[in-house]
This record gives structure tokens, C-alpha cells and sequence, in this order.
């Protein structure tokens, strides 16, 4: 009988977590590259790997059947996103069953982007306008732990941060057992974050998420979710512009360094964005002198 472990637990235990986010390639391509590299990330210790959806909802299927793969294939505990976009009440009960049957444990719950061809997309068409519904459902269906997204300067649709981070109480509210955050690149935010939060008692696990700057394509990601990008990394990316293998190099050490800060400075653990690039992460770990 395959042994469900909770993520929630790894907190209990006061252990700093290290953990990774893969993505499903394009519907087109074969699923068998991504198992490589997991194959790889599996060297590498990590106490559990979450997947994405597409944007808009697109390929919820193969994100399920990842997550399984990594769980009952390569013994890492895996993380499924689900999102409210796209999804009917019963599709969302049928993921949820789903899951149970491949002993997925772990979600990560979101509201979703708007689909590429639908930027004016109607939240309120769908059978949950917030993360917060959704996981409240979720925690009525089954014995799930639920993680959820928390932005540490702000959602980009926030009009105030003392507003996103009341949502934010109440996503927690919901059922949330721990939060990752969305990218950020300076430290002291998201440590400033921590404080804020505990003032209006969210006490849940905050993993920070570390992005690392593979490419100048950051800035359109940065522009899209509202996040903020210090001098020094300005200057950094003007500076290796026009040579991406040094602007990766430097991206790498930069994502380096904010992770052995952030374990020193007591985060429950960090959680890296990979882009599915198993020598970058390989690199980012060995600066930061993590595994």
C-alpha cells in the first residue's frame, strides 16, 4: 500500500523544505524528456515536486498524470495545481477523485489566469470566482493538504496590499495548510511579508518561490504578475543583454544566493521555479550549498 504523506507534515517537523515546480510541455511533445529530467531533479533530494497547469486551465490531464508518474514512479511526493478557470463543479470532483485513485495527496490551489485568447475572461462564469471557493470545496471533498498562492507585494488586481492580504486571510481561512509564494526578487520583502502576515494571523508555513532569470523574458513575467525588479538586476540584465549564456550564468547565481538568505534567515523552506532546467537547478543548488 502506497504511503500518503501530507506536505503539511514537513512543517510540523520544522524542517526547512527544499522542493521544485515542474511544468507539462506543449500538448505536441512526448512526455519523455520531462521524465528525464525528473530522473535528474530525483538526484537532487527534493522533499516534493509540484506541476502546473497551462495557462487558462490547458492540459490539466497531463498535470495529473505527471504528478502521478512522480509520485508512484520516481518516489517523490508530488503537488497537482488545480485552478477554478475552466472547470465545472463535476469536472473539479471528477480531478478530485482521480487523484485519490493515484495517491495524490497535495494540491495547490489556485483561481488561475485568464485563457491567452480571453484576457477579458468573466471570472463569475465558472463554478468558483476565487481560490479561496475553491479550496473550501476541496476541503469538504476529501482529506487533501491544501496549499494556495500568496503574492508578496501584491496580487496585480489588489488595489491596496492591506486588501490582498485580507483575501489572503481568507484563503487560509478556507482550509490552507501552507502558502508558496509567487516570484519576488529581494528578500527583504518577502521577510517583511512574513511579519505583515503574522499581524493579521496567518500562521500557516509561507515558502518563499524563487524564480531564477534564465532570459530578458523575466520582465514581460515581472510586468504580468506585478512584481517589482531591483536596480541591480536591471543593471545585471542590461549588462549580459546581449549574451544569454551569461545572463543565464548570472541569473543562476543570483537565484543562488537568494536561497541560502532566505534558509538563513529562517524560511520554513524554498521552493524553485526550475522552467524544467535540471543543470541550471543542479548549478543554483551547489551556489547556494543546498543537497
Amino acid at each position: 500500500m502506497e504511503v500518503i504523506m501530507k506536505i503539511s507534515e514537513l512543517y510540523g517537523q520544522k524542517k526547512q523544505s527544499l522542493s521544485f515546480e515542474i511544468f507539462p510541455p506543449k500538448p505536441h511533445l512526448p512526455l519523455d524528456t520531462l521524465f528525464r529530467s525528473i530522473e535528474g531533479f530525483k538526484k537532487l533530494s527534493p522533499d516534493f515536486i509540484s506541476v502546473t497547469y497551462g495557462a487558462g486551465g490547458s492540459q490539466r490531464g497531463r498535470t495529473v498524470e505527471i504528478a502521478s508518474k512522480v509520485k508512484n514512479h520516481y518516489g517523490i511526493e508530488s503537488m497537482s495545481h488545480l485552478t477554478c478557470v475552466g472547470h465545472s463543479v463535476e469536472e473539479i470532483d471528477r480531478l478530485l477523485e482521480t487523484m485519490k485513485e493515484e495517491n495524490i495527496s497535495n494540491i495547490l490551489a489556485l483561481r488561475g489566469d485568464p485563457p491567452a485568447d480571453d484576457p477579458d475572461y468573466d471570472f463569475g462564469k465558472g463554478a468558483f470566482r476565487y481560490a479561496s471557493e475553491l479550496i473550501a470545496h476541496i476541503r469538504k471533498e476529501g482529506d487533501f493538504c491544501i496549499a494556495a498562492a500568496a503574492y508578496v507585494e501584491g496580487h496585480v488586481e489588489s488595489k491596496r496590499l492591506s486588501e490582498d492580504r485580507r483575501h489572503l486571510k481568507e484563503k487560509v481561512d478556507a482550509g490552507v495548510d501552507f502558502l508558496i509564494t509567487q516570484l519576488f526578487f529581494d528578500n527583504r520583502l518577502y521577510f517583511d511579508f512574513i511579519e505583515k502576515c503574522a499581524q493579521i494571523g496567518i500562521n500557516c508555513p509561507i515558502i518563499p518561490g524563487v524564480m531564477p532569470i534564465f532570459s530578458a523574458n523575466i520582465k514581460n513575467m515581472t510586468a504580468k504578475s506585478g512584481c517589482s525588479i531591483p536596480a541591480r538586476l536591471v543593471l545585471m540584465m542590461d549588462k549580459y543583454q546581449d549574451n544569454p549564456e551569461d545572463l543565464r550564468k548570472a541569473g543562476e547565481e543570483y537565484a543562488g544566493k537568494m536561497l541560502r538568505e532566505l534558509l538563513d534567515g529562517g524560511a520554513a523552506g524554498v521552493h524553485l521555479y526550475t522552467m524544467n532546467r535540471l543543470e541550471s537547478t543542479i548549478e543554483i543548488l551547489k551556489i547556494a550549498g543546498i543537497r
